[in-house]
């Protein structure tokens, strides 16, 4: 029950409709205990600052961006993670009685959701479809957690070259950007991969027979697969993997797993992922 204690938590987007991110704090905020509300702000960009400002006069303990305000708020910020800084965005600030600190959980989250299941991307040579904003957070983490090298493939390949020039300049990871199009480079970069993640729209609803690889046989060395996708949840992406014998991670992990890194940072407590993902999702 809300009351004079309760702290506050939001999210702001626009559009915002759409956000689960309501819905899994307030399932984790009920399974540990914690007297905390969170709600969706559906904020255009020439509003945020004084949106930011009102929260901050109501003493919001954090809230999270999403599209299109991840950019804007790192100006907001007293201080930025080093993710968040090389990224150039945040989903997360921290309220600390009015000093900001951005963070940006996209790719943390990643991470982490695969060392739970027993992955961990150091010393990893991993292959990442996709230069967009998660997949450009996701690369950042991916090389500040120890990956050997990151292979970009993006439709647009000076797109990708910038990310790759930004994760070389800031990091000790050898990346390096090739076309999507370009298939004797993808055939030579997958067959030495541990990791393939997409992280393009591909398999998406409601295009869901869309694949980023058409060839099943690049997967014979049988590398992890991880994509960002969770509508459907199992996209033509996994299920070519699972064909393969390749262990298999869906984008619904992602979601809550940078919900949970956001949690963590706001509370101190870890949010009950297993818990969650079935009261929300009921998977």
């Amino acid at each position: 029950m809300n009351d004079g204690n309760t702290a506050l938590y939001g999210v702001f987007g626009h559009p915002i409709h759409h956000s689960f991110s309501p819905a899994i704090h307030t399932a984790a905020f009920e399974a540990v205990g914690l007297n905390a509300t969170y709600l969706a702000f559906d904020v255009t960009e020439d509003q945020l600052e004084k949106a930011v400002d009102g929260l901050v006069t109501l003493d919001a303990k954090g809230w999270n961006l999403t599209m299109p305000h991840k950019t804007k708020m790192c100006g907001l910020c007293d201080e930025l993670s080093e993710a968040a800084a090389i990224v150039g965005a945040v989903n997360t600030v921290v309220n600390d009685h009015g000093h900001l600190t951005g963070h940006i959980t996209d790719g943390a989250g990643f991470t982490a959701m695969l060392r739970a299941r027993g992955f961990d991307v150091k010393g990893k040579r991993i292959v990442l479809f996709g230069a967009g904003g998660a997949a450009r957070a996701v690369a950042v983490q991916l090389a500040l957690d120890g990956a050997v090298s990151l292979s970009i493939f993006n439709r647009t390949l000076s797109h990708g070259a910038r990310l790759a020039d930004l994760i070389s300049a800031s990091t000790d990871c050898d990346a390096r950007a090739f076309a999507l199009s370009d298939e004797k480079a993808l055939a030579e970069q997958t067959a030495e991969a541990d990791l393939l993640v997409n992280g393009t729209k591909l398999g998406m609803a409601p295009e869901p027979d869309t694949c980023v690889i058409a060839d099943r046989s690049l997967l014979k060395n049988k590398p992890v697969l991880a994509d960002f996708v969770y509508n459907p949840l199992t996209t033509s992406f996994l299920k070519m993997g699972q064909d393969a014998g390749c262990l298999t991670f869906d984008g619904l992990g992602m979601l809550l797993w940078q919900g949970a890194l956001a949690f963590k940072l706001w509370t101190g407590q870890d949010m009950p992922v297993a818990a969650v993902r079935q009261r929300v999702f009921h998977q």
